[in-house]
């Protein structure tokens, strides 16, 4: 319970802060997000809705790193671990989050795609000038990441294009 009204607190800041950039014209660019112990960082425009992860249904012939189906306001949606995804051409399984404070963040309903993000944590909004490097990604990156960043305390944070993520055939594959 102490969890949930946590995770509500956190989605009102969020969402607050959120508004007062649009209002005050600040630049707030992504989302950050922790999953499988890295820093990412997904762009507002192409997010959508933050949620728990309770109440996934599983789907049986799935590849590892499909959790299941959650309903949200009436609405399916697919949920894809994102640590287990990135690391799944490697084809280790990766045992499913059991984190506390693992939410889902859906895609934006603009790209089309009903589909949620399992994330083990929420690290609040970031912009433009939270960060003192930025470099393009390599060559050998998947298609949707994006410059890689470093913040002023010298964490390494990772861009994901959501739109481009999400018409790639991998993430379409869902069946084992």
């Amino acid at each position: 319970m102490a969890n949930r009204e946590a995770l509500r607190e956190l989605q009102t800041r969020l969402a607050s802060r959120l508004q007062a950039a649009r209002t005050e014209g600040v630049s707030v660019a992504w989302l950050a997000v922790s999953s499988g112990s890295v820093n990412y960082l997904l762009p507002l425009g192409q997010s959508g809705e933050i949620y728990p992860s309770s109440n996934v249904q599983a789907v049986p012939y799935a590849r590892n790193w499909f959790r299941g189906v959650l309903n949200i306001r009436g609405g399916l949606y697919g949920v894809v671990d994102l640590a287990a995804f990135l690391v799944a051409d490697t084809e280790h399984a990766r045992p499913a989050s059991t984190s506390s404070e693992a939410s889902v963040v859906t895609l934006n309903p603009a790209l089309e795609v009903n589909c949620a993000l399992q994330v083990e944590a929420l690290l609040g909004l970031r912009g433009a000038e939270a960060f003192v490097s930025s470099q393009p990604p390599d060559t050998a990156s998947p298609v949707y990441f994006g410059n890689r960043f470093v913040d002023t305390a010298g964490a390494h944070w990772q861009e994901i294009n959501l739109r481009t993520l999400s018409q790639t055939s991998q993430f379409l594959s869902i069946s084992a």
